[in-house]
């Protein structure tokens, strides 16, 4: 299960806003590729896919992820922070073992993804 902080949630709400297209959901993923070998990806969608799963909503939010990303994304808690340098999603993974200095990729005990050469 994924959580979403209240403040992520109201963020990602805010964010919908300026989509088009109503009953958005939020797509989390995780694909191969950055330095240390798997990349997070998050986006919006308007239709589930055959291989996807559903959360209960969130703040009012619901996430969708693909099956093969599920595993890597158990007990992953995404969070919003806000700073006099702006703000961004946080992405904190207790399964990731090993994350690139930029932090933006990872890899698990079980999956190493396809690191690049950065």
């Amino acid at each position: 299960m994924i959580h979403l902080s209240e403040a992520a949630a109201a963020q990602v709400k805010e964010m919908m806003k300026q989509e088009e297209g109503d009953n958005l959901y939020l797509r989390v993923g995780v694909k191969g590729g950055g330095c240390t070998g798997l990349s997070y990806g998050m986006g919006f969608d308007t239709e589930m896919k055959a291989d996807d799963q559903a959360l209960d909503p969130q703040h009012g939010v619901t996430i969708i992820m693909d099956n093969e990303s599920a595993p890597v994304l158990e007990g992953v808690k995404i969070d919003y922070k806000q700073n006099m340098m702006g703000g961004g999603f946080t992405i904190d993974n207790p399964n990731a073992i090993a994350s690139c200095g930029c932090g933006s990729s990872f890899k698990t005990a079980t999956n190493a993804g396809t690191p690049e050469n950065c």
